[in-house]
């Protein structure tokens, strides 16, 4: 927008050159206005056919990702369909991990040479 010569307060607010013979204005004054008033003019349409395809395409776009996060989410998920294999394996990969702890921060609380001991086991 910098081709802009014009505020409308500018517009508003123009005084013409009178005639040095006779009375009216400047007919050459009044047409440089006028010319630039019609620039400024082209300059706004292409402004705001700028800005309304920009909004079509955003819109589309919009559009676009709301039909895939309703696609996503009428899909059921992939982790939601899987059930637990077993109640008894969850219960032993828990008994697995207790004594994992157990040997790991057991040797620990024990001292060096039990932590040289079990490091084979890591």
């Amino acid at each position: 927008m910098d081709s802009i010569n014009y505020t409308p307060q500018d517009i508003l607010h123009k005084q013409f050159k009178e005639k040095s013979i006779g009375k009216g204005y400047d007919m050459a004054d009044v047409d440089e206005f006028l010319d630039n008033v019609i620039k400024d003019y082209d300059a706004y349409n292409k402004e705001v056919d700028r800005l309304n395809d920009e909004n079509e395409r955003l819109k589309a776009k919009v559009d676009e990702l709301n039909r895939q996060v309703e696609v996503g989410s009428s899909m059921p998920s992939r982790s939601a369909s899987r059930q637990p294999v077993s109640s008894a394996t969850n219960m032993d990969i828990l008994k697995r991990l207790s004594n994992l702890e157990r040997r790991v921060f057991g040797s620990q609380l024990g001292g060096e040479n039990n932590n040289n001991e079990d490091s084979h086991l890591l």
